[in-house]
């Protein structure tokens, strides 16, 4: 028997070379050259994602409204920018047991009152899924007779939800084919393999054609499809970089597995905004959209505590209070350690620096550890002020004032630089009853808000100089 050709193929852009190398030579990346089996192109596998049609010219084209329609899950809707598209494709991917397969599940079940739907399986049975269906309470129920009683998973339209466990991609495009659901779920990709290819499923070829084919199919069709991806032990998508450009959405799912709360985040959108953030619980039912996610994120002090400052943060178009924690301690090693959770390690030796320069507190001989609470990850840089206010009120053992909230850029130079859409931070602190805030001078209201105290600041020495008067 003839042994198969290999060639090396780079997961990030898809070069191909005969022999390995640490360092791909397309787009230069390193470690990401992996062996995969050579495939004959078959004829008239590769098609066009949509119908032909001729040049024109873009005044010439009429622009329309995407319409959605909603999942039955407000939280999932609003990662999603308003609910799900016909002919989208959106991938979802995050760590083994973080509750993907529970919210498609829950979603489709959701949709299957009103429409056609078609959950594919590639890891579990149908006897699985049924029977994780039946705890999350979305089975219909059964009398003592045997007689059945329309439940969540039964629509009054007499719909239901529809489960195929295959992994062939030929036969799943011919179900979908025949079923014409209104939204398909292909849990996951990495277990579709295509008859045309040799290698085995999972592969970069077979991920990247199975996908290319089921987009293409979904923009002909209408169909909306969704795609659970599996992560690597980076947190990265498994599969070549190519599957994230070929969708039109990509969500992550994060959250430790040991906690009940769950964050779905988008990273990219071609039809809503990026960045949005959709927070859940994990119950016995399910996951459970929470409506107020800032309650997360705060801790129960009883009384305000030393090295503890509420940041007012913006994910998407949602504001959020996250509650900033420092501990500094002096350090008994030629080298004071800088540990961060949640936030940038690099961006918090520079804000000691600033502090150091413009504000005259030195930490080159203290620890310093910074933890934003309930597990949120903040990445914009209007956490500084909230950082520098904590890691000051931890090393004078001295509590802020209670109901004080902050935000602000801090530069090198020590300015205090503004944060986008102040006015939605500072009016959702005051619902919150929040009544002090200090922000930079650039986000004052023009107008007081009613319940909140609003001190503006221009450099970070005036910000410590406030913060005392307060006390």
């Amino acid at each position: 028997m003839a042994k198969s050709k290999t060639v090396f193929t780079c997961t990030a852009c898809g070069q191909q070379s005969p022999k390995w190398s640490g360092q791909c030579p397309g787009c230069n990346a390193w470690n990401t050259m992996v062996e995969t089996v050579a495939d004959a192109a078959a004829p008239n596998r590769f098609q066009s994602l949509a119908r032909a049609s001729p040049v024109r010219s873009l005044h010439e084209i009429e622009s329309a409204d995407v319409p959605r329609f909603s999942t039955g899950i407000g939280e999932f809707d609003r990662v999603l920018g308003g609910g799900l598209v016909s002919g989208g494709v959106v991938l979802i991917g995050g760590d083994p047991g973080i509750g993907k397969s529970t919210l498609l599940l829950q979603a489709l079940a959701s949709l299957a009152q009103t429409r056609r739907v078609l959950y594919v399986s590639g890891e579990e049975s149908d006897a699985q899924i049924a029977l994780r269906a039946e705890r999350l309470g979305l089975m219909e129920h059964r009398t003592e007779g045997g007689a059945r009683q329309p439940g969540a998973g039964a629509g009054p339209q007499g719909q239901d939800l529809r489960l195929y466990a295959e992994i062939q991609l030929e036969k799943i495009q011919a179900a979908i084919e025949t079923e014409r659901p209104s939204v398909a779920v292909i849990d996951s990709i990495q277990t579709v393999y295509s008859e045309a290819l040799t290698s085995a499923p999972g592969s970069v070829a077979q991920v990247r054609e199975c996908a290319a084919q089921l987009t293409r199919l979904a923009k002909q069709t209408g169909v909306t499809i969704i795609l659970v991806g599996h992560v690597t032990k980076e947190g990265a998508l498994a599969g070549p970089r190519v599957l994230e450009h070929i969708v039109d959405t990509v969500l992550y799912f994060e959250g430790d597995t040991h906690s009940s709360y769950r964050l779905i985040r988008a990273f990219k959108n071609r039809f809503g905004a990026v960045n949005e953030l959709g927070v859940f619980a994990m119950t016995e039912r399910g996951l459970r959209g929470v409506s107020n996610p800032s309650a997360l994120f705060l801790s129960q002090h009883e009384q305000t505590v030393p090295g503890s400052c509420v940041l007012v943060t913006q994910e998407g178009t949602r504001p959020l209070l996250v509650e900033v924690q420092a501990l500094v301690d002096t350090s008994h090693v030629p080298n004071p350690r800088r540990l961060t959770v949640g936030l940038d390690q690099n961006r918090l030796a520079m804000l000691l620096a600033v502090l150091n320069r413009h504000a005259g507190i030195a930490c080159f001989d203290q620890d310093v550890f910074l933890n934003a609470v309930g597990g949120v990850k903040i990445t914009e840089p209007a956490v500084d002020l909230a950082v520098l206010m904590a890691i000051h009120s931890s090393m004078r053992n001295k509590a802020l004032l209670k109901g004080l909230v902050t935000f602000g850029e801090v530069g090198l130079a020590g300015e205090i630089r503004p944060s986008p859409r102040g006015q939605d931070r500072l009016k959702e602190a005051a619902k919150l009853g929040f009544t002090h805030a200090i922000v930079p001078k650039a986000n004052a209201p023009k107008q007081p808000i009613d319940g909140i105290k609003v001190i503006a600041v221009e450099r970070i020495e005036q910000a410590i100089d406030k913060v005392r008067d307060l006390e």
